[in-house]
């Protein structure tokens, strides 16, 4: 016959018993979560680690779905070609068609090309005109990097992805959360509709009309050009109080760049 005691000891054995296993079967099944957290942890410190080195960066985005000979791929990779002569990094998301086009255009124009790919259904990354290709495997962290290094994002005609990282810009840009960098869409006839949209939601009280300072529609590379160019040399200082000494010196050495470019053609 047990004692109080023994019976005492066994109900706790019983316990700690139970609750052992109730915790590691909170562990087997949260398993795949916790490994999930540290790979987004490393992601995020690849692409800051890698893309702090490049700064400052146009991205641009668009279709991947056009052909190379389309005329969005001609304009992109002749917007590409003359911001990476002034010195400007040129961002993409490295898959075909826009992007692929911007890619090339920056590399033969000898600046820093990057191609930030992803795996998506039917669709290879590009990486022949990439000087710096990060492959990530969540789509969030993606579109983090492709804003968090830039200061103008061009916007090619494009689908659900393009329109998806159009918005996201858009709205960090209404909440104050990013600078009102240009936010520059290509081809008037293209987007007067998403134009017509916005301004709608503006009159319902929806958005706040702050927005379209930093909307741009053109349909001429050089005009985009001029616009972010203006807009560094005008931003300069409120542009590099959110960079490091050596994003500050990158500044520099671009403003410097505009304005040699600004003095020939005037000269």
């Amino acid at each position: 016959m047990k004692n109080k005691n023994g019976e005492k000891l066994l109900l706790n054995r019983r316990l700690y018993s139970d609750a052992d296993l109730r915790i590691l079967s909170e562990l087997k099944i949260k398993q795949g979560d916790l490994w999930r957290i540290f790979k987004i942890m490393s992601e995020f410190v690849m692409g800051f680690d890698e893309l702090s080195k490049v700064s400052p960066g146009i991205t641009i985005f668009g279709s991947s779905r056009v052909s190379r000979d389309s005329k969005y791929c001609k304009e992109a990779y002749e917007l590409a070609y003359t911001l990476g002569k002034y010195g400007y990094t040129i961002i993409t998301g490295g898959g075909p068609g826009v992007m692929e086009a911007a890619n090339k255009g920056a590399y033969d124009a000898g600046t820093t090309s990057v191609g930030l790919t992803v795996d998506i259904p039917g669709e290879q990354p590009v990486k022949e005109y990439h000087t710096l290709s990060i492959h990530f495997d969540y789509f969030f962290i993606r579109k983090v990097m492709l804003v968090r290094y830039s200061i103008a994002y061009v916007i090619f005609p494009g689908g659900f992805g393009t329109l998806d990282e159009l918005f996201e810009v858009l709205n960090l840009i209404h909440t104050e959360k990013l600078l009102p960098y240009p936010v520059i869409l290509f081809d008037s006839e293209f987007w007067e509709p998403i134009i017509k949209f916005i301004k709608s939601l503006s009159e319902k009280k929806f958005i706040l009309p702050h927005i379209f300072d930093s909307i741009h529609v053109v349909d001429n590379t050089m005009v985009a050009v001029e616009i972010i160019n203006n807009f560094v040399i005008k931003n300069f200082r409120k542009i590099t109080n959110y960079f490091h000494p050596l994003e500050k010196s990158r500044v520099s050495r671009l403003i410097k760049s505009i304005a040699s470019s600004n003095k020939r053609k005037n000269g």
